[in-house]
């Protein structure tokens, strides 16, 4: 199911003296927010979504893959940065009071979600969806998310959520994901059939789509050809998708660009939970 979208309202932003924040206008006159702190590194979030679309080192280096030929137009989905999957891969917004925080070592902004008349049509369930995104004084980016059941009677209900990310790598045959070995997956390109991963780390050498279950709270992407690690440190999201376009998958998709004739320089891992 492709994501949607509505505008997320920001409800306070935090920052020390080290870090500075600017509420502008980006693609397509759409709402967002910089946070920066001044060794370089920075983080920008769309209010469309609650959709983190950059961040950057100290030493002004993109982590995050975005198309260039994403489109900034709601209801559709960003191509890249980091997409709020929750309930079903779709988001809503509306006024909400503020968020309350203790922060007083991060940046961060906080927003919250409830849903509409016209949400509670499609998914008859009453919510209050909260989201932290905070930039650490060395540049590490923190998400948290905080889901409660608001509904007056009391009863459960089930859902999805993740974060919906991909990370901009270089070469992917330069790439491989440590963490996730001896691991049991189901295979989306096989019809799910479950299936042991083998070898000491995963490698890509054509397209790759895997839903690892009951993953370690910490996996490791390496990228050789960048001589850069991405270290995800993780609690409460038990599984992780792992995924690759390749040529055919990337040229079919229509806002994804290829970076060369084969490969397409995004590695996409969702930290997943289904409730």
């Amino acid at each position: 199911m492709e994501p949607r979208c509505k505008s997320i309202p920001v409800i306070s932003i935090s920052s020390s003296e080290t870090v500075a924040f600017e509420l502008c206008k980006g693609v397509n006159g759409l709402d967002k927010i910089i946070l920066r702190e001044t060794r370089g590194s920075s983080v920008e979030v769309y209010l469309y979504g609650g959709h983190v679309t950059s961040w950057n080192n100290e030493h002004g280096e993109e982590l995050l893959f975005v198309s260039s030929k994403a489109l900034f137009e709601p209801p559709k989905a960003i191509r890249g940065g980091i997409l709020i999957c929750f309930p079903k891969f779709w988001s809503i917004d509306t006024d909400p009071p503020a968020f309350p925080t203790n922060s007083v070592s991060k940046a961060h902004i906080d927003l919250i979600l409830r849903p509409s008349e016209e949400d509670m049509k499609i998914w008859p369930h009453s919510y209050e969806f909260r989201l932290k995104v905070a930039l650490g004084p060395g540049g590490d980016l923190m998400l948290t998310s905080r889901i409660t059941n608001t509904k007056t009677d009391g009863k459960p209900f089930t859902f999805i959520f993740a974060y919906h990310t991909y990370f901009s790598v270089s070469d992917i045959s330069e790439v491989h994901v440590e963490g996730l070995e001896t691991l049991d997956y189901l295979d989306n390109l096989q019809n799910k059939e479950r299936f042991t991963e083998q070898g000491d780390a995963i490698t890509f050498e054509t397209e790759v789509d895997k839903i690892y279950l009951s993953t370690p709270t910490k996996i490791a992407i390496l990228d050789h050809e960048k001589k850069r690690t991405f270290i995800i440190c993780k609690d409460g999201l038990p599984d992780a998708v792992v995924w690759n376009p390749w040529d055919k998958k990337a040229n079919a998709i229509a806002d994804l660009e290829m970076t060369s004739t084969s490969t397409c320089s995004v590695l996409r891992l969702l930290l997943l939970r289904n409730l």
